[in-house]
């Protein structure tokens, strides 16, 4: 399938969402970005601005009409568009209800009213819970997610594939590990980061330090989810995305301290196995799958950790 296409992208303002816009663009494809701006900001796509081909559509998916005036004639849709941090879920139980579920059933919604018929959606490797098989694959179950992100993401993805079945559309489902990169907004990287620099004598880590995570560059994760919808063609399409090994809360916490130039940090852990309530101790993603359509992760979790770190140094 060429993707040299109309293409929406919903949070195209965003860590992730920019970063496949930029790809998007390269490509020579029209791209119109919907994006509030709650999170997303205007820096990561302001060099697009004034290419006839690049759209920037203000836009919250909250509202009916404005996501259905946006879907028409659309080829394909990416929806990035979520609240992303896990952690929320605890202490505000409705965000991720509206931000996700409501979100994307708009969405879904103003598809079948305007005749758009394709959507890729970033989903997440939480919506595994703790998985009792590692790496972790796609056709794992029963899925029990634990933190109120993951549930909302699952629920997302039911309504994908049941409007997709109901109303003759197409959908791509990738089951994302943690993505890092430049612009990230947010994530233990980023957390250490900031930490560090108001404090270079010590830092804090969530838990006992010893969860261990699989990392992946947010360029290898764009490369995965376009060279997967060139390359599947069923009615739902759903694809683990993620790096072939993990590191550890202390491991990432190492790395900083190297980049920062800093030694001699006292590590100071809160305690318990989990980072807050909801996080998941250990996560691989198993990505065969994808890795059988000529894909291959080049960056390892702590590769993909040490360059987003030297990139945010400089930005910051």
């Amino acid at each position: 399938m060429s993707l040299k296409k109309k293409i929406l992208v919903t949070g195209g303002a965003g860590f992730i969402g920019s970063n496949l816009v930029d790809r998007l663009m390269e490509r020579g494809n029209k791209v119109f970005v919907f994006d509030n701006l709650s999170s997303g900001k205007m820096e990561f796509i302001e060099h697009h601005l004034e290419n006839p081909d690049f759209t920037l559509i203000k836009g919250d998916l909250l509202d009916h009409k404005a996501i259905e005036r946006a879907c028409k004639d659309i080829d394909l849709i990416f929806h990035v568009a979520a609240n992303p941090d896990v952690k929320l879920g605890a202490s505000d139980t409705k965000v991720h209800f509206d931000q996700n579920i409501l979100a994307t059933y708009n969405l879904l919604e103003a598809m079948r009213k305007t005749g758009a018929r394709k959507i890729a959606f970033t989903s997440t490797s939480t919506v595994y819970g703790e998985a009792s098989i590692m790496p972790t694959p796609e056709n794992y179950g029963p899925l029990i997610p634990i933190s109120l992100y993951g549930a909302s993401k699952l629920a997302c993805e039911a309504l994908i594939t049941s409007y997709s079945h109901t109303f003759d559309m197409q959908a791509w489902v990738f089951r994302f590990a943690n993505i890092v990169g430049p612009r990230s907004t947010h994530g233990i990287t980023v957390d250490f980061i900031k930490k560090l620099k108001e404090n270079p004598l010590k830092l804090e880590i969530l838990g006992d330090g010893k969860q261990e995570k699989s990392y992946l560059h947010v360029s290898e994760c764009v490369n995965a989810i376009l060279l997967a919808i060139e390359k599947s063609n069923e009615e739902v399409n759903i694809f683990n995305i993620g790096s072939e090994d993990t590191i550890s809360a202390t491991g990432i916490g190492k790395v900083v301290m190297e980049e920062m130039g800093l030694s001699d940090v006292e590590f100071i852990y809160t305690g318990g196995k989990r980072g807050w309530k909801g996080d998941v101790p250990r996560m691989r993603l198993d990505i065969e799958k994808l890795k059988s359509m000529g894909w291959k992760p080049a960056y390892t979790s702590e590769k993909s950790i040490r360059d987003t770190t030297r990139v945010l140094l400089t930005v910051n």
